[in-house]
């Protein structure tokens, strides 16, 4: 969406409108720290993203990656920076056909500050000496498909203080084609509202977007200020310099500052959104959030999403309404593995044919995120059965944040089934992947809801389970004896069993809307289990490489890997919420097998690639 039509959207919805600025880390560990934030931050309702572009271009490939990770994985709209310093057209070019491939409608067209090594800026293409340049190459290559913003210098530029001057350059980026303006940061409100009025006095109508920092610390506020220049209201430095030495009275008073600044702003009139530039923190600017009163709450409830799921924005997965549950926590690694399958753009995944049926390799980055050290921290050095089990059940009461098999924490979903989850966990049937029952919830609901307004959406219980050997034949003699339940079951290397009438797909979740066909967007089925079944055993093996070959957490969860069965059960009657529990409770490993350490190390057993399921011998076995 363009960020024109999204705060047209905003005013018309008598939302907060806001976004959020983020820049390419250093590091590529921090890059991945960045990726998790900026999912987080999204859940504080900003209306899109925008990321930098570094001066130089230096950065230049971190930063079309980061936008296509954005979009493509996380669902992020996002607003690419592009500038013409150490730009050729080439180089433009391809940012510009990266940003389209990744779904991108939003640039914001600079020319960019000089290299660190330079004293003054000077044009690598003689065909972009200013940012106008850029913006008329953009419309005249993509026409409409891209919102282009351009900068606005309320307090003047690091080489050009004449105001007239720079309203006049800002008059012909706009005639150029520029549809908003963004403005660096800044603290004067009243030379910020004054010179908003000389914008519009010469002719300028597209939405202004105030550059807003807040104050983390004083260091950082004081080094920003210094480096831009920015003028400070007198008021400010005296609340602000007695207690400068105390981060926490800082961020306090800062907050307090800041949110003030943001309501004068709007007081105005003109202005309808506001710009954060985090500098990649959550802290300082979720705290001007909250005293804005602006962070989602029971009084403002986030709008429900489309579809139960986080959707991709990458050009040609827009329109995708479909998704198997098995990838519930681990959506990038759908998104990445089913990119290239040529089936996809007719909405289905399940062609046996389809060449993604294959070796997972490395390409799809479905692999375990951190490194051994990191994930030794998170989750310890589990020696027995029941030391695992306690690492899932730490993960269900929040005193963890995520699970090999899930990258994020337990949602609120869960609640109505925590317990029953700890529970199974306890007793040796390790969930990772789980739902429950919900019988004709309002589509606007704040935990179950998704779709259109004044829907009803559905859900079948659902849950997917490690179970050891011990206990598979039991297991699955009572889920046969019960006949609102189906399920699939496999080890890594053996074949699929299921009692399910066929191969289609089974829907788990479905949403019925006013003049709508029913949605059923949440799936369980053959061939995409089988897909899914590599990359959760792989996911384990490679949380057993994080210890030392031969050590005993290695050999532990390597063997559970090799001798497991991964089972998936779903509650086709969604009007009995509790059966699948009911049916599972009593069954458990005996003290003795959950506290066995582990014993020599098991043969090392190579990922095996999936077959087409017309090949792979299924075994169906009747209820």
């Amino acid at each position: 969406m363009h960020i024109r039509d999204m705060i047209l959207e905003a005013e018309k919805d008598g939302r907060p409108s806001f976004s959020f600025e983020y820049f390419p880390p250093k590091t590529a560990q921090g890059v991945q720290n960045l990726y998790g934030r900026m999912e987080r931050m999204h859940l504080l309702g900003p209306k899109f993203i925008d990321i930098t572009w570094g001066a130089g271009g230096h950065v230049a490939e971190l930063t079309a990656e980061m936008v296509a990770q954005a979009q493509t994985y996380f669902g992020l709209e996002t607003c690419m920076h592009l500038t013409c310093t150490d730009m050729g057209e080439e180089a433009v070019n391809d940012a510009l056909r990266r940003a389209y491939r990744a779904g991108c409608t939003n640039i914001l067209a600079l020319r960019g500050d000089p290299p660190r090594d330079q004293k003054t800026w000077e044009a690598t293409d003689r065909n972009f000496c200013y940012a106008r340049d850029l913006v008329l190459h953009i419309r005249k290559l993509y026409g409409n498909h891209f919102d282009i913003g351009v900068a606005g210098y309320p307090e003047g530029s690091d080489d050009n203080k004449d105001e007239d001057a720079l309203l006049d350059h800002l008059k012909e980026k706009v005639d150029a084609g520029a549809s908003f303006i963004v403005t660096q940061m800044f603290y004067d409100v009243e030379n910020f509202l004054r010179w908003l009025k000389r914008v519009r006095e010469r002719g300028i109508t597209v939405p202004v977007l105030p550059g807003i920092m807040p104050i983390a610390t004083y260091a950082s506020y004081l080094r920003r200020v210094n480096h831009m220049g920015c003028k400070i209201p007198k008021h400010w430095e005296e609340v602000l310099d007695p207690v400068k030495n105390n981060d926490d009275a800082v961020r306090e008073i800062g907050k307090r500052l800041v949110a003030q600044l943001c309501r004068d702003i709007l007081a105005d009139g003109d202005v309808k959104h506001l710009h954060f530039y985090t500098m990649n923190l959550a802290q300082a600017t979720q705290m001007v959030l909250d005293e804005l009163d602006w962070l989602p709450s029971a009084a403002r409830p986030r709008p429900p999403p489309a579809l139960p799921w986080k959707q991709s924005l990458g050009l040609g997965r827009r329109e995708e309404a479909v998704r198997p549950i098995f990838w519930r926590n681990r959506g990038k690694s759908y998104v990445s593995r089913t990119a290239d399958w040529d089936e996809f753009p007719n909405g289905r995944w399940g062609d046996s044919r389809s060449p993604a049926f294959g070796d997972l390799g490395n390409a799809y980055g479905v692999g375990l995120p951190g490194t051994n050290a990191q994930n030794r921290a998170k989750w310890g050095e589990p020696r027995s059965i029941a030391d695992v089990a306690s690492i899932f059940v730490r993960y269900l009461k929040g005193e963890i944040q995520s699970l090999p098999w899930s990258d994020s924490p337990l949602t609120g979903e869960a609640t109505p089934i925590q317990m029953d989850l700890v529970e199974l966990n306890q007793n040796g049937l390790l969930t990772i992947n789980s739902q429950p029952a919900v019988d004709s919830a309002p589509s606007s609901d704040p935990v179950h809801g998704w779709g259109p307004p004044n829907g009803y959406v559905y859900q079948k219980a659902y849950v997917e389970i490690f179970v050891p050997p011990v206990l598979y034949a039991e297991l699955i003699a009572r889920v046969q004896a019960h006949p609102h339940l189906t399920y699939h079951a496999v080890t890594w290397k053996g074949k699929l069993e299921t009692n399910a009438p066929g191969d289609g797909p089974n829907a788990v979740t479905w949403g019925v809307f006013p003049g709508k066909e029913i949605l059923q967007p949440t799936i369980v089925e053959s061939i995409s289990f089988l897909a899914w079944k590599d990359e959760a055993f792989q996911l384990g093996a490679d949380w057993s490489c994080c210890f030392d070959i031969g050590s005993p957490s290695r050999t532990l969860i390597r063997r559970m890997m090799d001798e497991w069965h991964l089972v998936t059960i779903v509650n086709n009657d969604f009007h009995q919420p509790r059966t699948i529990f009911e049916v599972l409770s009593g069954l458990q490993l005996s003290d003795i097998d959950k506290e066995v350490e582990a014993g020599p190390a098991a043969p090392v057993v190579p990922v095996v690639p999936v077959k087409p399921v017309k090949e792979a011998q299924v075994t169906t076995v009747s209820a």
